[in-house]
């Protein structure tokens, strides 16, 4: 193999780099943490994960994990595979974290991402899981649903957005529309991230004190919060009807975000049996050159400002 010269060599280097700057990105967010930890819950929280997975161990997993998940993606499309995962958890619990770390180096045509907002008046008068059927996967595609029909055994129960009565119907529909879903062909995996009380409240704090983060703050979630142990009920109740052998949920350990999002990753990965996907060789043909082009000046003006 001809060894690359110097200037090559360092255009390389930059590309690597800066496939790398998201999740630099999210380590100095991470990294935050500490300097804002100027009162005892954010202090202790931070001394709590002092153990937490090294910095190098975690990128060298996740790149390794990210490539299998690109060899999936491509069995997925071969194979005309249909593949539903959804992600549940408290408010803060990660669930985006993960979900951003399994779609960053995926195909978006192939890779969907599904997080509806709260139903519209029109659709609290549907069949409950009708807003839901449309984006399930056609054949060749993964979708991700960030939250989902679980709603209802969540969020909608504790803060009083639907009755008891639908709740208990809700609790006798799902296994028969989970158990149809994979009579259809599609696989379908449920994920629940769990975090302790401690790290949630931790979670909130940062929201608060990060300008970066105060977005992520809803009302909803500051009252979520107050309703710890209403959550913790729902959850239970949620988890004791809807776990079935067809479609069986899987608990997250979520304190550690690095660790769950690799354990995650693994783990999906085991579900979906896969092998290599024989592509053909790319060869780039020359470019074709005709003596009448003129590449013509684009005016000044429309450039962006070179500030930086």
């Amino acid at each position: 193999m001809t060894p690359l010269d110097p200037q090559t060599s360092a255009r390389l280097q930059q590309e690597i780099e800066d496939s790398f700057d998201e999740e630099l990105e999210a380590e100095l967010s991470e990294s935050l943490a500490h300097m804002l930890a100027d009162d005892a819950d954010l202090a202790e929280a931070a001394q709590r994960h002092a153990g937490e997975l090294d910095r190098r161990t975690y990128f060298r997993e996740l790149f390794r994990l990210q490539h299998e998940l690109i060899r999936l993606q491509d069995w997925v499309v071969q194979q005309k595979l249909k593949v539903v995962v959804l992600f549940e958890g408290r408010d803060s619990a990660g669930k985006g974290g993960a979900i951003k770390r399994i779609t960053q180096r995926l195909n978006p045509r192939v890779v969907r991402v599904v997080a509806l907002p709260a139903p519209s008046e029109r659709e609290k008068t549907q069949w409950y899981f009708q807003r839901y059927v449309p984006h399930l996967p056609a054949a060749g595609e993964i979708v991700l649903f960030d939250r989902s029909w679980y709603n209802r055994a969540g969020v909608e129960r504790v803060m009083g957005f639907c009755t008891e009565d639908d709740v208990e119907e809700f609790f006798r529909s799902v296994p028969e529309f989970e158990r149809m879903l994979v009579r259809s062909g599609i696989i379908l995996v449920k994920y629940w991230f769990s975090i302790t009380d401690a790290e949630q409240q931790f979670r909130f704090q940062m929201r608060i004190h990060d300008p970066l983060k105060q977005w992520k703050l809803s009302p909803m979630d500051v009252e979520s919060r107050r309703r710890w142990e209403d959550y913790t009920r729902a959850k239970e109740a949620m988890l004791e009807h809807t776990h079935i052998a067809e479609a069986p949920w899987w608990v997250v350990h979520a304190d550690d975000k690095r660790r769950a999002r690799l354990n995650c990753i693994a783990h999906l990965l085991s579900q979906v049996p896969y092998d290599d996907v024989r592509k053909p060789t790319v060869v780039l043909p020359p470019r074709v050159r005709n003596p009448d082009y003129i590449r013509h000046p684009i005016p000044g003006d429309m450039f962006v400002p070179e500030i930086f």
